[in-house]
């Protein structure tokens, strides 16, 4: 399937979410969606995290970055799909108003609602950019650490979306990414689905070659954690996991 074709099925996915103000979906549980807040439970999550800013809870992602990413005071985070800005405003608790959160993400619909969370919360150290993280509207080697979660596996080219996040990084910046890779191969037919594109699935690749591409963007890569059992509660099985990585510059 053509790179423009997939990140269509992306963008328009994301925009029905946005306006709809629905989640859940980078699972695949049909009609028995999980509650946004055990979904974001099951994936690491406190309590007081989800409580925190539950009006950006969409029930996305397969992970927790910012538990991560050892994010303290001063520091310049960037998000990369930042939806409706659950993890920027974790984050942005974390670096205070000496430090800068920055969400990117492809969809006007969710930097709107990402917009709206922000007056809501009232966070002044957060801003959103529309750009796409194949090409980021970011400056070289102004950013300390990059998350992401669950959301490269949806970039038709990961190779650019690494490079990227090498280039905006400082020196001995660092990237903590949750995502979703696959243990085995996916059929013909699952590659071009659009529901499992659009639901982190389709898109995604073995785990040994997502590895083998942040590695060439330059960095030094450690994992961090590996969660199969996501594959049981919310992709129906097929094989793959969540994926938690450290990559430093």
């Amino acid at each position: 399937m053509k790179k423009q074709r997939v990140k269509q099925i992306v963008r328009d996915h994301y925009r029905e979410i946005a306006t709809k103000s629905t989640g859940c979906s980078c699972c695949n549980n049909s009609d028995d969606a999980i509650a946004n807040d055990q979904i974001a439970k099951s994936i690491g999550y406190s309590d007081e995290e989800i409580k925190s800013v539950a009006v950006a809870n969409l029930g996305l992602g397969c992970g927790n970055p910012t538990a991560m990413g050892n994010i303290k005071e001063g520091d310049i985070v960037l998000d990369l799909g930042s939806g409706a800005g659950f993890d920027c405003f974790l984050a942005a608790k974390k670096v205070g108003m000496s430090g800068r959160v920055i969400g990117v993400d492809m969809t006007q619909e969710m930097i709107a609602k990402a917009n709206q969370n922000s007056r809501t919360l009232k966070y002044d150290n957060v801003e959103f950019r529309l750009g796409d993280i194949e090409n980021l509207p970011v400056e070289s080697n102004s950013i300390d650490i990059v998350i992401s979660n669950c959301v490269i596996n949806l970039a038709p080219d990961k190779s650019k979306v690494f490079a990227e996040a090498f280039r905006v990084l400082k020196k001995g910046g660092r990237m903590y990414v949750s995502d979703i890779v696959l243990l085995g191969d996916l059929t013909k037919e699952q590659r071009e689905d659009s529901q499992l594109i659009a639901s982190c699935v389709g898109g995604a690749i073995l785990k040994e070659d997502y590895l083998r591409i942040v590695e060439i963007a330059g960095f030094r890569v450690k994992i961090l954690s590996e969660d199969k059992d996501i594959s049981k509660r919310q992709y129906q099985g097929i094989p793959l996991e969540s994926l938690k990585i450290e990559a430093r510059k």
